[in-house]
Formats: structure tokens, C-alpha cells, sequence
């Protein structure tokens, strides 16, 4: 295996796909590379693929020695190994051989804890760490990703020229920027991958009425998702979405999409979103809907034993009275999603402000809008649009507030509810979007029922209620006066 006559400029442990592509990536940008993995086909496997990609200057090691010693002093090793204690045992494996002033990058998808234990860890040790978010799936990797690295500022002070030219290119230019201290890297790809369950979870929504009220065939669906990738719902997922309609099946007749399990899988990131969503007290309603809908998908064979049950026949089709005008259906629903897609993105941007504020993060939420504009799988046009309102206020409060997200959602609100209610009326789930709308619904409001559930609060357990007329904190025997007044 061909060796460097100089050291390499940086190196990469944790060679599956992902890894393959940010260093071959790495590469194809100019960066001499060093590249190592416990399974040493990976290594054989990776230098392979860079003399066929343009032989790249890209340099396999199968002992963790040989690799550390190949790269050039202050080190850099980037690791995209499975999260948790893999994570932990390639830290030890590296840090045997690196130096003080050395540097190591987690790639992966972890929890933002984890990577600030290992920066103390690290700096026990004399060395600088970073937690950085790579998304864009196994393309990104290989052509461009979104990056979001958290951590040692002296750090990415290392690798700045790097990631400039390995991240995607926009516009506004390469989507990547140095997020904040500690985990922010690792809490920010977390809550990027919660709003991509809520985004994945609303296409959903929208096919499933578009298919199941609408009646439309696969050849419509792609023209119909085709045809929204050229305005406002422009984004990978609804590009990807119109091509899965166009593959027709390799293994029988029909489409592929049709004989995909309605089995969502997951890898956690989404979970742990939900989770820090109620530790901050920040409703997130649209993500946590599609999580839900990933657990209820996973009750496939319960599913398919309750629909014997509960014959569709049973309910009372509201819709089935009225003719379905097809493009006024596809013209709502566009709408529907849309709006629905504002208020999931609203949550996740809120989510990020408050872990900011509790960890004095100081992240800049339109600079984060900004990185995800290319490179990632929630890259969207609409993107640009939350970048501009947060540019316009950065101390806006949410997104729906903003006076062109607000004018947006007025716009759209009548769309939204009519396939809310029509899905409800012919018996289809649309937990994202209904999720959604409540969410809107009961943010626009000055008041609402809560003063119910505080008074019940009050009567059996003494929490106490404030008034809306006098200052100050009450407690009233609502059981005495009751009974009083039952007398």
C-alpha cells in the first residue's frame, strides 16, 4: 500500500459509508488524507475507491500506530464510528499515540453529554476536542454535507480550511460554520434530525391523503411532488419523495413504493429531541407526532388485526357524498403541508434557543437556518426565508410570528383546516398535520383553557392559581365552598 513521501494533512477512523465518503471527500478537495478502521478490508477497501475516483491523494493504515504517526503535527483525526461506547473505545485506541495539542473530531450522531464528558476527558490528556454534526446522508458525505461542528474553538481553528471547501456550496457560501461550546454541534444535528422526522412524517401525511381520499396513482403522485419541487415546498425530501413514486418494482409487477413494509425503523436522534423537548418545557407537538407515528407503524401485526375489527366499512364517510375535485385537493393539500412544515420548523428552532439560553451557547438561530441549505437532508428553499426572519429579528420570539410566515399561514390557514377535516371524515390519520394546527391554534390565542386545569389543580392538590385581574398567588377550599353551596 502506497505510502506518503510527507505527512498527511489530516486522518479519518471508522471507515462504513459515511466515513468512506468524508474522506474520500476530503481528498478530492486537495487535503492529503490518512484513513484507518479495525476491520482492515474497510482500509484496502477505501483506497481502492480513491485510485478509481480520480486516484486521490488518500492513504490506508491497518494499525492505529502507523496511522497516527502518517498525519501532520498538531494532528487532526476525525472518528464517524457508532455512537456511545464504540465511541469511547476509539478515543483510547487514538490517544495512546497522539500528542499534546492534537485534536480529535466525533462525527457521528451523539448525544451532546457524551461529547462534553470527552472534551474534559480529552483535556486531561492535552488534547482539543469537537463534536461535529454531518448530515446529507452517504451523497452529502461524498459531495458535500451540511456541518456542524461544536466545541474547542482552537479547534476548528484547525480544520476551517477544510470544512469550508468540504461542505456543500451555496449562495451564501459553504454550509458550515462553528456552532458554540460543549455539545451545541451534537444538540443542534439532533434537533436537525427531529424536524426531518417532522418534515418525513408530513410528506407522509400528504401522500397518504392525496392516495387514499384523492384516489391519485403513483404516476400522478410524481408528477404532483415533481411539480412542488419547482416552488415553494422546493427541499431534497419532496425531490427524493417524486422520484421513490417513479420506480417501478425489479421483483414483480408495479411500483416499489407499494411493496415497501409500513414499518418505520430509527436510530434514536429523534427520541432524545422528544425528550429534551419536555426537560426544556418547549411544545414540540409535530415531531413528537412522528415519533409516535414510527411507534404505531411498528405495530404492524396488532394493526393488521384491528383492521378486521374496525372494517372500514363501519365508519360513516363524509367524503364519499361529494365528488373529490382532484386539483382542488392537490392545491390544498400543498397548502396543508406547507403551513404544517412552518410550525415544525418553528419547534425546532425554539427547541435550540432554549438549550442555548440554559447552556449560554449563544447560537445564531438564521445562521443555523443558513448551513441547512444545501448539504443536508431538510435542505430547502424555505430555509433562506427563516434565515431572512431571524436576520430581521433575532430575538423573534417563533416563527410564526414573523410578518411573512404570519401573512403565509393566514394565506393557507382555510387549505390547512379543509384537509385536516377531510382526512378526520374519511378515517385517515394526519397526526403531523393536525398536530401542527393545534399548535397554531392554540399559540394565536390570548386565552385559553388552562385556567380550568389550574383550578382543578388548586381544589385537589393546594398548587395555588394566579388571578387575571389582581396580583399576586391564591389558594381557595373549592371543596368547602362546593359542599357549601350544595347544602
Amino acid at each position: 500500500m502506497a505510502k506518503p513521501t510527507n505527512p498527511t494533512r489530516i486522518g479519518l477512523a471508522g471507515l462504513a459509508v459515511m466515513g468512506q465518503n468524508l474522506a474520500l471527500n476530503i481528498a478530492e478537495k486537495g487535503f492529503p488524507i490518512s484513513v484507518y478502521n479495525r476491520t482492515t478490508s474497510k482500509v484496502d477497501e477505501t483506497v481502492e475507491r480513491a485510485k478509481l475516483e480520480g486516484n486521490l491523494p488518500l492513504y490506508g493504515y491497518h494499525d492505529p500506530e502507523s496511522f497516527i504517526q502518517s498525519i501532520q503535527k498538531p494532528r487532526v483525526v476525525i472518528m464517524l464510528v457508532k455512537a456511545g461506547a464504540p465511541v469511547d473505545q476509539t478515543i483510547k485506541t487514538l490517544s495512546v499515540y497522539l500528542e499534546k495539542g492534537d485534536c480529535i473530531i466525533d462525527g457521528g450522531n451523539e448525544w451532546y453529554e457524551n461529547t462534553e464528558r470527552r472534551e474534559k476527558e480529552v483535556a486531561e490528556l492535552g488534547l482539543l476536542y469537537l463534536g461535529m454534526g454531518v448530515s446529507g446522508g452517504e451523497e452529502g458525505a461524498r459531495n458535500g454535507p451540511s456541518l456542524m461542528p461544536g466545541g474547542s474553538f482552537e479547534a476548528y481553528k484547525y480544520i476551517e480550511d477544510i470544512v469550508l471547501k468540504v461542505a456543500a456550496q451555496v449562495d451564501s457560501g459553504p454550509c458550515v460554520t462553528y456552532i458554540g461550546k460543549g455539545g451545541s454541534g451534537n444538540f443542534v444535528k439532533m434537533i436537525h434530525n427531529g424536524i426531518e422526522y417532522g418534515d418525513m412524517q408530513l410528506i407522509a401525511e400528504a401522500y397518504d391523503v392525496l392516495k387514499s381520499v384523492g384516489k391519485l396513482s403513483n404516476e400522478e403522485l410524481q408528477s404532483v411532488f415533481t411539480e412542488w419541487n419547482k416552488g415553494e415546498l422546493l427541499s431534497f425530501l419532496i425531490e427524493i419523495t417524486a422520484d421513490i413514486f417513479g420506480i417501478k418494482d425489479d421483483k414483480g409487477d408495479g411500483y416499489l413504493v407499494d411493496k415497501v413494509l409500513d414499518k418505520t425503523g430509527m436510530k434514536g436522534t429523534g427520541k432524545w429531541t422528544i425528550q429534551q423537548a419536555a426537560e426544556l418545557s418547549v411544545p414540540a407537538p409535530t415531531i413528537e407526532a412522528s415519533l409516535d407515528a414510527r411507534f404505531l407503524s411498528g405495530l404492524k401485526e396488532e394493526r393488521v388485526e384491528a383492521a378486521k375489527v374496525f372494517k372500514s366499512s363501519d365508519f360513516v364517510d363524509l367524503s364519499a357524498d361529494k365528488a373529490i375535485d382532484k386539483q382542488k385537493l392537490i392545491d390544498d393539500v400543498r397548502k396543508a403541508l406547507y403551513a404544517a412544515k412552518i410550525c415544525s420548523y418553528a419547534q425546532g428552532m425554539n427547541l435550540i434557543r432554549a438549550k442555548s439560553i440554559e447552556q449560554g451557547w449563544d447560537l445564531k438561530l438564521g445562521e443555523l437556518a443558513r448551513i441547512w441549505k444545501g448539504g443536508c437532508i431538510i435542505r430547502a428553499i424555505f430555509l433562506d426565508r427563516i434565515k431572512k426572519a431571524y436576520d430581521r429579528n433575532p430575538g423573534l420570539a417563533n416563527l410564526l410570528v414573523d410578518p411573512e410566515f404570519a401573512k403565509e399561514i393566514i394565506d393557507r390557514q382555510s387549505a390547512w383546516r379543509r384537509v385536516v377535516c377531510l382526512a378526520i371524515n374519511s378515517g385517515i390519520s394526519t397526526p403531523g398535520m393536525s398536530a401542527s394546527l393545534a399548535y397554531f391554534d392554540s399559540y394565536r390565542r390570548a386565552s385559553l383553557p388552562a385556567n380550568l386545569v389550574q383550578a382543578q389543580r388548586d381544589y385537589f392538590g393546594a398548587h395555588t392559581y394566579e388571578r387575571v385581574d389582581i396580583e399576586g398567588s391564591y389558594h381557595t377550599e373549592w371543596f368547602k365552598l362546593a359542599k357549601h353551596s350544595r347544602i
